[in-house]
Formats: structure tokens, C-alpha cells, sequence
């Protein structure tokens, strides 16, 4: 358990400052935003509230499942940490699914080229074994 929450951990990161996809538009103009150049990018554009909810659900809510993991696998009290992975978790694959929706509507649209980036991968590697820590530690604190 304890290398699945380091991968997870570090899958986090890495999906939160590689590019998550990369767009083109006209053969000449490419964006490959990460998604804490879009959190800062939103916020220098004035668009507070949109920032501050992609930033909750993209890096705090993750960031914070992630934390109680870390205390639920070496934590005595574990069966009390276990329902709150299980609020946190309902959100970890929110973003993944926007990017993919936008990477689908960009190349359906014909305005405009996407594919996916490491980025991408990363950050839904980490929820895929973020899910799987909380089933691990779960299974663990029943069994206490």
C-alpha cells in the first residue's frame, strides 16, 4: 500500500504541472495548458469564481483526499478516516472527464485539433490508484 500511495502522490503532481492536452487552432496557434496554468490563467483573466471552483475540485479536493489517505494508512483511528475518503473520492475523476469532453468537442467542432498530453495521464493515474489505496485501506479497517 505504502508504493501505490507514493505513485499516487506523485502521478498528482506531475498531473497538475505537465500539459493535460494541447489544442490547436489555424495550423499556427497551439495552447498545452497544465492545469495550474489554467487555474492561474483563469484567475489573471478576472474570472475569480470560475478559477476558484476549477482550483477546488482540480487541486484541493484531490490534494485533500490524498492527505487523509496518507493519515488513514498509518493512522490507529483508520475506520474514522475512511468515510471521509469516501466524500473526497466522489470528485477525483471531475476533471479528467472536462478535459476529455473538451479534447472530444475541440476535434468534432473541426475548429480546432486536441490530443491529450502526460498531463492527462498523470492526473487520472492518480485517481485511479488513489481509488484503489482507499479500497486497500477500507478493506484494512474492517478487518480491525
Amino acid at each position: 500500500m505504502p508504493l501505490i500511495l507514493f505513485a499516487a502522490t506523485l502521478s498528482f503532481g506531475f498531473g497538475l504541472v505537465l500539459p493535460i492536452a494541447e489544442f490547436e487552432r489555424l495550423f499556427v496557434l497551439t495552447e498545452r495548458p497544465s492545469l495550474v496554468a489554467i487555474v492561474a490563467g483563469l484567475w489573471t483573466e478576472g474570472d475569480w469564481l470560475l478559477a476558484a471552483v476549477v482550483g477546488l475540485f482540480s487541486v484541493l479536493f484531490p490534494a485533500l483526499k490524498l492527505a487523509v489517505l496518507h493519515e488513514a494508512a498509518y493512522a490507529p483511528h483508520r475506520a474514522e478516516l475512511v468515510g471521509r475518503v469516501g466524500l473526497l473520492s466522489k470528485w477525483s475523476m471531475m476533471d479528467v472527464l472536462v478535459v476529455a469532453l473538451a479534447v472530444f468537442a475541440a476535434k468534432t467542432s473541426g475548429l480546432a485539433s486536441a490530443a491529450a498530453l502526460p498531463g492527462l495521464w498523470f492526473y487520472a493515474g492518480a485517481a485511479l490508484l488513489s481509488a484503489v489505496t482507499a479500497a486497500l485501506i477500507k478493506k484494512r479497517a474492517a478487518a480491525d
